[in-house]
């Protein structure tokens, strides 16, 4: 397995080693050891599973509390991932990095706690899978707005389609509004 950091070290690409034949493929998604040697010591307590349309974008999404680290990966189509650093004393804080996840490519992102994460479906539907190392509290969740100017993804939207969006992530907050880490309180 091969892990390397993105253009903000803390978000770490993982390309697993799939040894395939007439019969299929097997490959290894997680091994504690070979994150922990790579820096990713995560303890995951929830698994999730989403199946969304080609078009459709999910996010900016982070908890303020009970901040969770994700392992993300597409086990069906494709999508463009998206992790954003919230934590205020990151070197990296306000960047944000892009990487297409795919059934065919294999790759997996870790998202560490301290990111808001969104992702685009780029085929005609994706099943997404991630890990997440908090569970879920929808009283600490936040969402910025997938367009804002000050971030200025460089979303791979398609010319004269609709992107299918939640009213919750349409009506999201601005970055300069946003709730953001401090960065001694969230563990990378």
């Amino acid at each position: 397995m091969k892990i390397t950091e993105t253009r903000i070290p803390d978000v770490k690409l993982i390309e697993p080693k799939v040894l395939g034949d007439e019969r299929g493929f097997f490959m290894e998604t997680w091994n504690e050891r070979a994150f922990r040697e790579a820096g990713i010591a995560a303890t995951f307590v929830q698994d999730n599973h989403s199946r969304s349309t080609k078009n459709t974008l999910r996010g900016l999404h982070y908890q303020i509390k009970q901040p969770q680290g994700k392992l993300v990966r597409v086990t069906r189509g494709e999508v463009f991932d998206v992790a954003v650093d919230l934590r205020t004393t990151s070197p990296t804080f306000g960047q944000w990095v892009g990487k297409y996840l795919s059934e065919k490519n294999n790759r997996i992102l870790w998202v560490p706690p301290g990111f808001a994460h969104g992702f685009l479906v780029t085929s005609d539907s994706a099943d997404f899978q991630y890990k997440c190392t908090d569970f879920y509290s929808p009283e600490f969740e936040r969402t910025i707005h997938w367009a804002d100017e000050a971030l200025a993804i460089d979303w791979p939207l398609e010319d004269s389609v609709k992107t299918l969006v939640s009213q919750k992530d349409n009506q999201a907050i601005s970055f300069s509004q946003a709730e953001k880490y401090e960065h001694k309180g969230v563990r990378s």
